[in-house]
């Protein structure tokens, strides 16, 4: 008997120790990451932030590009118009110079005519010249005289006409002006367009680079919850119920010898040192290169943790919109219609957690029967009533959120569609 006292002793004593040392873990875990959460609480509103400004800069560079193209093939089409064009301005000024040329003969003829046309009208008004020769030459004087004066009416029709031609021309020639000032005010503006496509190319690539880093540290923020719910016991205390239940069983079969008790001790020691040791590990939450393991839901509808929502993401894998990245996701995330609006617990349970996490925000855990547990996080506030340890009802009010509500659900190792219970 004094050694199965002395056998005993020495479990319990190991007993206490590995809960000390367990429980001294889970609070310098939490110190350090209430440290790390002063510089990262408001990482997803800047997250979000930035993959709307990617989104949205790709669009406007898709936008620019079509226009670039646009400009450019109207830029070649009025380059050739450009050329075209000035080879017709050349043409168009000799013209005009011929015109011009012709202009001036056409002045100094009618200049002549109307003289000599003034002269015959002299002559033929001299009373002193009216003899029989003079009658002749009055003839051929009038008869002169009709000639010039018809001359005269073509030559004015030549000068309108040419007037006409001048004016057309300088008309052809101010349309070609413009259309060259045209093309050159088209140029400047390609240029400018150059210039912003290259500043937002450069501009897309800071930003691809800052949401690459983000998204690591989010999914490192996924890692650590895994880490403290397997702290917290959440799923190594189905492991440990299931480990104790088989072991119940084996004490009930054993003999009540004195040999028989001993051995049941030396073995109870050891396989708590093994469970101690060797606690069930977590996978990265989020990680593309883990399966993850997930069942279906068969318990009855519940009610919702919003009165009013839309879902902005949901379970099971989806691709990155900006690098095509494979990623599962293990819980749904929800818009709630209203600002500060409640968040209601889903189901009957006892409150296993109830804090600010890095990353998280405020994150309330509670667990059901049947090894259920629901995870709540980036609660803004977290209800006062809420506090680890109290059994709460389904519908009590646990927390208010502003922009989005995280809802995971494990059931021991498995993970659930929350859409499962609510709708």
């Amino acid at each position: 008997m004094r050694l199965i006292f002395t056998l005993l002793s020495i479990f319990i004593a190991l007993t206490c120790n590995a809960k000390i040392s367990i429980d001294e873990k889970i609070i310098n875990t939490n110190s350090k990451l209430k440290t790390f959460n002063k510089s990262t609480k408001n990482i997803h509103s800047s997250m979000a932030k930035n993959a709307k400004a990617i989104l949205k800069q790709n669009r406007t560079i898709l936008k620019q590009q079509r226009e670039l193209e646009k400009l450019r093939a109207e830029l070649k089409e009025k380059n050739r118009l450009y050329e075209q064009n000035k080879k017709e301005l050349s043409l168009l000024k000799t013209s005009q110079d011929d015109l011009q040329t012709a202009q001036n003969e056409i002045e100094q003829k009618l200049a002549f005519a109307i003289a000599k046309n003034a002269s015959l009208s002299l002559l033929l008004t001299d009373e002193r010249a009216k003899n029989a020769q003079s009658l002749i030459t009055e003839e051929a004087l009038k008869i002169l005289c009709k000639q010039t004066e018809d001359k005269i009416k073509n030559l004015q029709s030549s000068h309108s006409g040419n007037d006409s031609a001048i004016k057309i021309l300088k008309s052809r020639i101010s349309d070609l002006r413009t259309s060259i000032a045209l093309i050159d005010s088209k140029e400047h503006k390609l240029a400018l367009a150059v210039d912003e496509n290259n500043r937002a190319l450069k501009k897309l690539n800071e930003e691809t680079k800052a949401y690459q880093k983000e998204l690591n540290r989010l999914l490192q923020g996924q890692k650590n919850l895994k880490k403290t719910l397997a702290r917290l016991n959440i799923i190594k205390k189905e492991k440990i119920k299931e480990k104790k239940d088989a072991k119940r069983k084996r004490l009930l079969a054993q003999k009540k010898e004195r040999e028989q008790e001993i051995l049941k001790a030396k073995k109870e020691q050891e396989n708590f040192l093994a469970d101690t040791k060797n606690l069930p590990k977590v996978k990265q939450l989020g990680s593309s290169y883990q399966r993850i393991k997930t069942k279906r839901y068969r318990g009855k509808k519940t009610i919702s943790p919003l009165d009013g929502y839309s879902v902005t993401k949901k379970f099971g894998p989806y691709t990155d919109p900006i690098y095509n990245i494979k990623i599962f996701n293990e819980s749904v995330s929800l818009k709630p219609k209203n600002a500060n609006a409640k968040v209601k617990n889903i189901l009957n349970g006892k409150v296993v957690m109830a804090q600010e996490m890095a990353m998280l925000d405020n994150v309330v855990i509670v667990e059901h029967k049947n090894g259920l547990h629901t995870i709540y996080a980036h609660l803004d506030k977290i209800a006062p009533s809420i506090k680890k340890g109290k059994k709460i009802r389904k519908g009590s009010i646990i927390g208010r959120v502003n922009k989005e509500l995280m809802l995971e659900v494990t059931q021991k190792n498995y993970h659930i569609n929350p859409l499962q219970l609510i709708n």
